[in-house]
């Protein structure tokens, strides 16, 4: 393959079916390897820092990850039905312009799980190149930076390299701590307590959510006749083993280690594998899968960014100098919060998780009833980009139903700097994320009916599930 052709020509204009390729299985490869990683490893080992027993908490995150990577799932077999990004079809349902209220939150979030993983792959990245943190972190953002430029090919092989190789050192990993732990011990101390269980569920359930906004990103390459199901079901499936095999680890770690593992995530882990070649390839292997998540967040956000943008200005396409402009704005901001929150990495992260919890979710919600229910997934292709056209530039009653979706959650949050008024009689327990997808989904579907038998509402789209040449916007 030619450089020119393995440099992506693309950014949040439809894809032509003579530039789609590859079959559903690579959405297997890529969401297994971005989720063999430290981060998840840390989310998994949250779960017991904060109160947690080993069974209960293994539960829980099995159950957060079937359940948020369901919803991560369905937006993810949405891309090669429109071949567009995910978030610029959220204009159907928020307004070409209106779409920017949750567009800004996506961008917070690429910046936010940039920066977390900065801060570990920035350790271990300073240990191959025998600096200190701050050098290792800034390096590893140059590399992710470069590798997010290049755009979809890349980050596509770059997850099947990580898929394998990731997979194999995890295995030897949980063969090192097998043999140095009693797991029959861990596994004997169960006692169920209801609000660390359901916390337990929130973090994986976050965890998965948080894809849901740029997860057909990935997949919108993929020929249109590809099936829904089977896209469906090969995200899920990597997304979910590689999330629970890489939590499984760090609540047995953390059950396991205690201080030594929350004192230095990273040593204690590359430390269990052992020491000289061995502890350079553990320290290379964290490197990697915090580079695979990491451009997919670069990624993400160079996305959100131009969308939000072309809301107001009406770009289509972005031009190689722009598209490396954008990205250096994400990579910035990420470097720079992942410098000042690293010395405080567990509490910020298990409350960023939640806060993003928070905010997506509703989102979620509305996307979805709308796409699968209202829309049946149809979309006029060229309305996305003019706000002038049959979604309009601002559709209040569904920033109307987002922001009750947001304010309903807050009676039941629990996080480090607020705590919901109805969360004590619940005897602590945190169910906001479920408020947040019913009571928007429920809402939306309400109005979104009434909206559509309105008179003057006009038919439902006949054109977009398969926009010709002269359907999409013009590169």
């Amino acid at each position: 393959m030619a450089a020119e052709d393995l440099v992506e020509r693309r950014s949040i204009d439809v894809v032509p079916d003579d530039e789609r390729h590859g079959t559903a299985f690579s959405q297997f490869t890529l969401w297994l390897g971005a989720n063999l990683q430290i981060t998840a490893v840390v989310t998994g080992a949250l779960a017991v820092v904060f109160g947690g027993d080993v069974v209960w908490s293994l539960v829980g995150l099995v159950l957060g990850n079937l359940l948020g990577g369901a919803v991560m799932a369905l937006h993810s077999a949405q891309g090669p039905k429109l071949g567009l990004p995910q978030m610029i079809q959220s204009r159907a349902q928020f307004g070409v312009k209106g779409a920017v209220v949750p567009l800004l939150l996506v961008i917070l979030m690429y910046v936010g799980f940039f920066a977390s993983g900065s801060v570990l792959a920035g350790q271990a990245t300073a240990e191959l190149t025998h600096t200190d943190d701050t050098t290792g972190i800034v390096l590893f953002a140059v590399v992710t930076a470069v590798m997010a430029a290049v755009g979809y090919r890349v980050i596509h092989a770059l997850g099947r390299v990580a898929s394998v190789i990731c997979a194999l050192a995890f295995v030897y990993l949980g063969i090192r701590l097998v043999d140095r732990v009693d797991i029959g011990a861990l596994l004997g101390d169960a006692h169920f307590d209801l609000p660390v269980f359901l916390l337990a569920v929130s973090l994986s359930a976050s965890w998965q959510l948080a894809f849901g906004p740029y997860v057909a990103d990935y997949s919108r390459y993929l020929p249109r006749t590809t099936s829904a199901k089977a896209t469906f079901w090969w995200t899920l499936s990597g997304s979910a083993l590689g999330s629970q095999w890489s939590m499984t680890f760090g609540v047995l770690v953390a059950a396991s280690a205690g201080d030594a593992f929350l004192t230095n995530q990273v040593g204690y882990v590359v430390g269990l594998g052992g020491t000289g070649l061995i502890a350079s390839f553990l320290y290379f292997v964290i490197a990697l899968g915090k580079l695979t998540i990491n451009v997919l967040n670069t990624y993400g956000g160079f996305m959100s960014v131009v969308t939000s943008v072309s809301g107001f200005r009406g770009l289509k396409v972005l031009g190689p100098r722009g598209r490396a402009a954008y990205i250096a704005v994400i990579m910035v901001a990420g470097t720079a919060v992942a410098l000042l929150g690293k010395d405080s990495f567990l509490t910020s992260f298990k409350d960023f998780l939640l806060f993003l919890l928070t905010f997506f979710t509703p989102w979620s919600a509305i996307n979805l009833v709308d796409y699968y229910l209202i829309s049946k997934e149809r979309y006029d292709i060229p309305a996305l980009f003019d706000p002038h056209g049959r979604y309009g530039a601002w559709r209040w009653d569904a920033l109307t139903v987002y922001g009750v979706g947001l304010l309903a959650q807050l009676p039941f949050l629990v996080t480090h700097f607020y705590t919901g008024p109805l969360v004590e009689p619940l005897g602590g327990a945190d169910i906001s994320w479920l408020v947040g997808l019913v009571v928007p989904a429920a809402l939306y579907w309400t109005l979104a009916r009434r909206r559509a038998v309105a008179p003057g509402a006009g038919p439902r789209p006949e054109r977009g599930v398969s926009p010709t040449a002269d359907e999409a916007p013009a590169p």
